[in-house]
């Protein structure tokens, strides 16, 4: 088959199955990565529970978070933001100022001596 012979139904297959694979590879990767990721959390926690174990301690229970914050924390915290945020800006004028410094020559920048002819060599 001629690579320049290749029919618009051949070229859509081969994009549909690249799609397709590329999608099918993605979704089979993240479904390792957390297959890894409960893995490695059973074994912590046994490794935790064999260590507290070995040491005669009862296991380390589970601290419960709250599932809510209050609309005071968060209004305090919101506060508390805004005030510490608000203190290290000073007001700005808002007017541009474009002020021209007069720079010392310096030979360094000055293109005139690059262009300087060399002496002819006999």
């Amino acid at each position: 088959m001629n690579m320049l012979n290749l029919g618009w139904s051949e070229i859509l297959w081969v994009t549909l199955i690249g799609f397709s694979l590329v999608a099918l590879t993605l979704a089979l990767l993240i479904f390792v990565i957390k297959l890894f990721g409960v893995a490695f959390a059973a074994n912590h926690k046994q490794k935790v529970a064999k260590k507290s174990a070995a040491k005669g301690e009862a296991a380390p229970a589970e601290v419960e978070l709250p599932t809510m914050v209050s609309a005071e924390t968060v209004a305090a915290i919101a506060m508390a933001i805004r005030l510490s945020v608000g203190e290290d800006h000073d007001r700005e004028s808002e007017v541009i100022t474009i002020q021209k410094i007069k720079r010392a020559y310096s030979p360094w920048n000055s293109k005139i001596h690059g262009l300087t002819q060399l002496p002819d060599r006999k």
